[in-house]
């Protein structure tokens, strides 16, 4: 895989395109109780403009309990149908804002929550990137496979894909 590291608004680019791409992503926080982390996936409500992907939760979530306590967080999205994989570091900020919060509304969010948009636990989750880093090979399994063939015969790794940090 080829190196290339991205900047600025390019970086933003790219890890929205990502996110929107694959949607669901595992986001590990810190329990001062264990020494692993704490793994759950969420489906992302957006990416705004400076970066921080949001997502709606519960205050009665361990991953709620273990923000409130510590606010690293780990997040980790993955298509292997197409070779496309972001792993991010951040802090997360919990809150109630309810002007955000009917903004995401959806009939799926009626399943997490039976007293609807009002319920007193929803909470919003925002994760502020601090590095991300990702792995693109921008295209399906099937090509994948025939350039990771071609690389191993000629050398040239610049058609598996891209890989880099994204420094926003």
């Amino acid at each position: 895989m080829a190196e290339k590291n991205m900047h600025n608004q390019e970086a933003l680019d790219k890890l929205k395109s990502i996110v929107d791409q694959i949607d669901i992503g595992t986001i590990c926080s810190f329990s001062q109780e264990s020494p692993y982390p704490h793994g759950v996936p969420m489906s992302r409500q957006e990416v705004d403009n400076e970066g921080n992907i949001w997502y709606i939760c519960s205050a009665e979530s361990e991953t709620y309990k273990n923000i409130e306590k510590d606010p690293k967080v780990s997040v980790f999205y993955a298509d292997p149908k197409n070779y496309t994989f972001l792993s991010i570091n951040g802090t997360a900020s919990l809150s109630r804002d309810q002007d955000r919060i009917d903004r995401y509304w959806n009939k799926m969010m009626e399943g997490w929550f039976e007293k609807g948009k009002e319920d007193p636990n929803i909470r919003l989750l925002r994760v502020s990137p601090r590095d991300a880093h990702y792995w693109d090979s921008n295209s399906n399994m099937i090509v994948n496979l025939f350039q990771m063939l071609k690389a191993t015969i000629t050398g040239n790794t610049e058609d598996i894909g891209k890989e880099g940090d994204l420094n926003l």
